[in-house]
């Protein structure tokens, strides 16, 4: 259903290259890649008769491709949800060094490979990962799959189905309880799989704020310590990201060890806050803007293979920049307010005192562009439309 959009993900591989491609379920990988390489061969290991076959003896996949075309094999071999299939990794790691044959090995999670110890083969292949639709992938007009709608993605998310469901809400529901049981539970990958829940739950209340690992503990009715590693579940499923404070040198006031914690769609996290914005205002507008800022930042610093980081300031009492880019080079406040009074600039204007950014943004509701001393305040389109467009922050 993604058909409408131009992903600006490139695999661009050079010759005798091969490559990872992760990314959360339904983010358009398989589709990408029927796209980009429509006659390249292809195992696609969510088949179940598939992955028992390979699973059990991972040398047919040697022996399948041994006996194709020097013209088959000339193209990328793309092997589908791998993690499915750890063994057949080995497999692979030999016919890149023996036969000179390139992969693109796609799937959801790194995690079980991992775990398992899998062949992740030493470096011999480049690492890309697969976001959420961003705005500079909608068609500048207007129609039915044409310029970006932003409610419509703060209520729906970002994934291409779920963008244009005319029954969004069951979309979510389902994808959410069915990425739990397929990534999670079905993998093994946490065995108190009620705490897990409960845990998951919790994730919704403590969205884009510090997080607070006793706290989550004690209403899971698990340790701190479980707490972190099902965070770190999490991440590596790619269904979210910890961001840590900013802390380029010492500084007493400023929060420097609790992170915070985003869900990789916005979609998926009002589905959990069990959120619905009829409206662009509000404080539950103002958060899920803020997200959609970060999964913007964070899919444009890996596309663009820029790799900056992302974190935020706090102090102590409460001041708080909402992103620092790179080395403190840009400072960003998200608003959901469509007049920014000058009380919320109070935060930008302490960090700039302290760090001089080179760029400090209010991104917010207002119709047109201003500075108030020394501080943009931009309009969120215009915001998203600059950052695509490299002057933001470039290499």
């Amino acid at each position: 259903m993604d058909h409408a959009w131009t992903r600006l993900l490139s695999l661009d591989l050079p010759c005798g290259q091969s490559a990872f491609l992760w990314g959360a379920r339904k983010t358009g990988k398989s589709t990408l890649l029927r796209t980009a390489f429509p006659q390249s061969l292809t195992y696609d290991f969510l088949k179940t008769d598939l992955a028992l076959s390979f699973g059990a003896r991972p040398a047919l996949l040697r022996e399948q491709l041994l006996a194709r075309s020097a013209a088959e094999l000339n193209r990328p071999i793309i092997l589908d949800e791998v993690q499915k299939v750890p063994g057949v990794l080995d497999e692979v790691h030999w016919l890149i060094e023996h036969r000179g044959l390139r992969f693109i090995l796609c799937g959801s999670s790194a995690r079980k490979l991992k775990r398992g110890r899998a062949n992740l083969l030493g470096g011999r292949a480049w690492r890309f990962e697969m976001f959420p639709l961003v705005t500079a992938e909608f068609p500048a007009a207007d129609g039915p799959h044409g310029r970006f709608d932003l409610l419509r993605a703060l209520n729906h998310g970002l994934l291409p189905s779920h963008y244009l469901s005319s029954h969004p809400r069951r979309s979510l529901e389902a994808y959410v309880r069915d990425y739990l049981k397929e990534e999670v539970f079905d993998e093994g990958l946490t065995r108190n799989v009620p705490a897990f829940s409960r845990f998951f739950e919790a994730v919704g209340y403590s969205h884009g704020e510090l997080v607070n690992y006793a706290n989550i503990a004690r209403d899971c009715g698990v340790d701190a310590k479980t707490v972190k590693e099902y965070f770190q579940i999490l991440c590596d499923t790619l269904l979210g990201r910890l961001v840590t404070p900013y802390k380029k040198r010492q500084e007493r006031q400023v929060i420097s060890k609790a992170p915070k914690f985003y869900l990789f769609d916005v979609g998926v996290a009002g589905t959990l806050t069990k959120r619905h914005l009829a409206e662009p205002r509000g404080e539950p507008f103002g958060r899920a803007l803020e997200h959609l800022v970060f999964m913007e930042l964070a899919a444009h610093a890996s596309y663009r293979e820029l790799g900056y980081d992302i974190c935020f300031w706090r102090t102590k009492a409460g001041a708080e920049v909402d992103f620092v880019l790179g080395p403190g080079e840009v400072a960003i406040e998200v608003k959901g307010s469509s007049r920014v009074d000058d009380r919320e600039l109070r935060s930008l204007a302490l960090f700039r005192e302290t760090h001089r950014p080179r760029l400090s943004l209010v991104v917010c509701n207002e119709p047109e562009e201003r500075i108030v001393g020394g501080v943009r305040i931009v309009p969120w389109r215009l915001f998203f439309d600059e950052l695509w467009n490299g002057h933001i922050i470039s290499g």
